[in-house]
């Protein structure tokens, strides 16, 4: 019985027909149901030969298979000419009336034949579907191991070369650091972008004993501009460490941002660090911060003021994907506009 069951939940799902005999005697079974109840309705009133019957075509075709629906047709219609449980109708009108089933019980099978066709296509595109998903998620993940293994290379390599400049590696190395966790938020979103709440976290996060600030609302980073924020976030953070806010344990640093007609404005303010008092030649952080931005019609602005340093960072944000809302990725939607303190 299971598997009878088993075979009929195929046949309606389009998976595959029941075999013809199985199909065949559903096609009687119904037949002798449809039986049962047009002799019970007429003891009510009239009978009517044929339509009791059209239930057990559309059953028949939709659980057996087309062969089964045209066998309960072809039976039904047999069934209504030579049983009475009435006065007899007239030649014509019974003439009629088979006319009018064969067309309805028609209109029945070619009905369920296309609700099977649709559902044996609909399966085909998901089963394709789902095989393009895994290719281009192995592709991806693929593409995403060569890249780490690039960097690592590249960095290997730079490490050798500046082997007798251990302060150009050490700078060189909090750059790579800074690309690999990027490449790590990209990769989270299929290489769409990451949060800025989020980078901001990543590059604030192993200066957690000195107190910082973001106030802004979620927004949603494409992936280029990520990565370039991401090297401007990392030599602002290290500046801070070795001469600004995060030298000292009460320097306060706060960054917040806001949107507005396309153009996106960064503003990192330090306080509480030590006094500024001579400024020496701009190095590899200050002309990566005058350049970082150029690629977005943007640019950075330096100020060394009495409270610590000052930079407001200005670039063209595209708007977000259809399917964000308000510059939110899905995985950060329970991020909230406001403030808050690392």
């Amino acid at each position: 019985m299971a598997k009878w069951i088993e075979e009929f939940r195929r046949g309606w799902q389009g998976i595959s027909e029941p075999p013809a005999v199985l199909g065949f005697g559903l096609a009687a079974v119904c037949l002798m149901l449809a039986t049962v109840f047009r002799f019970g309705i007429s003891h009510l009133h009239a009978d009517v030969p044929y339509s009791a019957y059209l239930p057990a075509v559309f059953a028949a075709a939709a659980f057996g298979g087309e062969r089964a629906g045209i066998a309960a047709a072809i039976g039904g219609a047999a069934l209504g000419l030579l049983l009475d449980f009435g006065e007899a109708p007239r030649v014509m009108a019974a003439l009629i009336l088979m006319a009018v089933y064969f067309v309805v019980a028609a209109l029945i099978i070619l009905g369920v034949r296309r609700h099977r066709s649709l559902v044996a296509h609909h399966r085909e595109l998901a089963t394709e579907l789902e095989k393009e998903q895994r290719y281009r998620e192995l592709m991806v993940e693929e593409l995403r191991h060569r890249l780490k293994n690039k960097l690592a290379t590249i960095h290997a390599v730079t490490r050798q070369a500046l082997h007798d400049y251990p302060a150009a590696r050490t700078k060189m190395d909090g750059c790579f650091g800074a690309l690999a966790t990027t490449d790590d938020l990209i990769a989270r979103t299929n290489e769409r972008g990451c949060d800025l709440i989020e980078l901001l976290r990543s590059e604030l996060g192993p200066y957690g004993h000195v107190r910082f600030t973001l106030n802004g609302a979620p927004l949603f980073l494409p992936a280029k501009l990520a990565v370039s924020l991401a090297l401007m976030f990392h030599e602002l953070a290290t500046n801070a460490a070795k001469y600004g806010a995060f030298s000292t344990s009460h320097g306060l640093l706060q960054v917040s941002w806001t949107v507005t007609n396309g153009m996106l404005s960064i503003v990192w303010d330090e306080s509480g660090g030590p006094i500024i008092t001579a400024q020496g030649k701009p190095g590899f952080g200050t002309q990566l911060l005058n350049a970082g931005l150029r690629a977005f019609d943007g640019k950075a602005e330096i100020a060394f003021l009495g409270t610590g340093l000052h930079c407001i960072m200005q670039c063209r944000i595209d708007p977000p994907p259809a399917n964000k809302k308000a510059g939110l990725h899905p995985d950060h939607s329970s991020l909230q506009a406001g403030s808050e303190r690392g």
